[in-house]
């Protein structure tokens, strides 16, 4: 019997032709009865999906059907697939059926949305022309030529975003780089939220810097404060940038808190706590300063991890006291942030405190901390 023939053996008897000719009539039928009844699973509803996925499948592998029936059962796989948000299988079928039979349509229109759905834009583009090739009215294919177009274009914008964002960011990082900076992780992002500095033309960095009222723990922000700029114009300048007006003014009426009237300009002096935190990577550094721009969801930034700061700069995270270190307001800020013992938490956070306050003694030997070693 035909039936069991070694393969690549050809019939030779009418018997034997015969019975392979009524074997491919079987199969051909088979093949031609699953695949209408792929159809009557689609349109049955989604819990029949996998059904129709099984019977196209099954009559594909028949291997009786021509080559343009085989491309109508790939493209009816991939419109199930989709359906079913197999995007890539949904796309494997449709290229699958548009090599058998390059000018059918439906099997090239799925193979445009299963390539926008995988956000493969030019596959998208190119099958979608071959479309309008064979199809130049077809408004499905039109409607979708718009729709790539414009997710095109958006990619574009968006990835010059990216690229812009990261490029700031390498710049902010090469000048603290180039200026031996460290910056540690934020120790007060419930106050300062996601300030981060800016490089300008001339390549000067400019910073938002914290100020503490450490007595009471109260803040204030100098939002632009030029490296190359000395700490007495902002404290002589404080009343016109912090949302206290005339702070600091011999003339003015004492801060609700300040009971003892202690914080006037000549009392008040300004502290950096040394040593505080640990230093941060360049990628570490990247990624905050990438923080809510297009390029935050970034993973890689290049050969970035030889950059990377190996020393440790331990200081309220080992337990002991803080140390506190006088700024002398006829510094730069760039001056003190250079320090050795400076770690910047993401951006400068100084303490004031003044020196006929009760609590100035316990502050200068050490005997006052941070709130948050408390707890």
């Amino acid at each position: 019997m035909a039936l069991w023939m070694e393969k690549g053996s050809e019939p030779h008897t009418e018997t034997e032709i015969a019975d392979l000719d009524a074997i491919t009539a079987l199969k051909h039928s088979t093949a031609i009865e699953l695949k209408e009844k792929g159809n009557e699973y689609v349109k049955m509803g989604k819990k029949h999906y996998t059904d129709a996925i099984d019977c196209y499948t099954r009559a594909i592998n028949q291997k009786v059907l021509s080559d343009s029936e085989n491309s109508v059962l790939f493209a009816n796989r991939a419109h199930v697939n989709l359906l079913l948000g197999n995007y890539r299988r949904a796309l494997t079928d449709a290229e699958e059926a548009i090599k058998l039979c390059p000018t059918n349509i439906k099997a090239l229109y799925r193979a445009v949305k299963a390539s926008m759905s995988l956000n493969l834009l030019s596959e998208a583009k190119q099958y979608c022309e071959k479309g309008l090739q064979q199809s130049p009215e077809n408004d499905e294919l039109r409607k979708l030529a718009k729709q790539i177009d414009l997710r095109r274009s958006e990619c574009e914008r968006h990835e010059s975003q990216i690229s812009k964002a990261v490029a700031v960011a390498e710049g902010i990082v090469s000048a603290i780089e180039d200026r031996n900076l460290k910056i540690g992780k934020a120790s007060f992002r419930e106050l300062t939220g996601l300030k981060k500095p800016v490089l300008d033309e001339d390549n000067i960095l400019h910073w938002p810097v914290l100020l503490l009222y450490a007595e009471v723990m109260t803040s204030d922000i100098i939002e632009d404060f030029c490296e190359t700029d000395m700490f007495s114009a902002h404290l002589d300048m404080i009343s016109s940038v912090i949302y206290l007006p005339n702070m600091f003014s011999e003339s003015c009426t004492p801060l609700p808190w300040d009971k003892e009237k202690a914080y006037s300009r000549d009392a008040v002096e300004l502290y950096y706590e040394a040593g505080s935190g640990v230093g941060l990577s360049r990628k570490e550094i990247l990624r905050y300063l990438l923080e809510g721009t297009a390029g935050s969801h970034l993973e890689s930034f290049g050969d970035d991890e030889k950059h990377a700061s190996d020393s440790l700069h331990h200081g309220t995270s080992t337990g002991r006291s803080p140390k506190w270190v006088k700024v002398n307001e006829k510094r730069t800020l760039y001056s003190v942030l250079k320090e050795p013992d400076m770690v910047i938490p993401e951006i400068p956070v100084f303490f004031i405190v003044s020196r006929i306050s009760s609590c100035y003694k316990d502050f200068r030997t050490g005997k006052w901390s941070p709130p948050w070693l408390h707890d």
